[in-house]
């Protein structure tokens, strides 16, 4: 069974999903960027960059342990897209483009303001500075997030998530 497309449409105040059977390639905004699988409702769904442009997209400024200064990053809440898919679990394992895995509980996407990065400083991330997707905390707000834990669950080139 092919996994299914998702186009995201927002409703006042909440998310709804719209899923559509289809290939791959058909994506709303182009290509395929992320798959994720296992406990949501509807099977496995796979987001283009239009899809994931169209959950709203927040910003914030957070320093890193991987780049000079405080950029300003710029994507969409983590638990948003789950929640938008009928996610139901503890832990979400996400995966990276070099097959770099770790688990994250879901209680981080409630606690903080995760956001799938698609852009820093108003670039839109590519492969070589950790894109397309890079799932960033907002480690300057919150003391806790200057931990050793946290850092390993920063993603980047994220291509699939695992909802358990």
């Amino acid at each position: 069974m092919a996994p299914k497309l998702l186009h995201m449409r927002m409703i006042v105040p909440f998310l709804a999903a719209a899923l559509a059977v289809g290939q791959p390639q058909t994506a709303l905004g182009g290509p395929p960027l992320l798959t994720v699988t296992g406990s949501i409702h509807g099977g496995d769904a796979v987001l283009s960059r239009g899809d994931l442009k169209a959950l709203p997209q927040h910003r914030f400024a957070t320093s890193t342990t991987v780049t000079d200064g405080t950029p300003n990053f710029s994507g969409f809440l983590m638990r948003e897209l789950l929640e938008a898919l009928g996610a139901e679990g503890e832990t979400v394992v996400a995966v990276a483009a070099n097959d770099y895995r770790i688990e994250i509980p879901m209680a981080d996407f409630g606690d903080f303001d995760v956001i799938g990065a698609l852009s820093m400083d108003g670039v839109r991330l590519s492969p070589r500075d950790k894109g397309p997707i890079w799932i960033v905390y907002p480690r300057d707000d919150h003391p806790q997030l200057q931990d050793i834990r946290y850092d390993t669950r920063w993603v980047w080139q994220l291509i699939a998530l695992h909802v358990q």
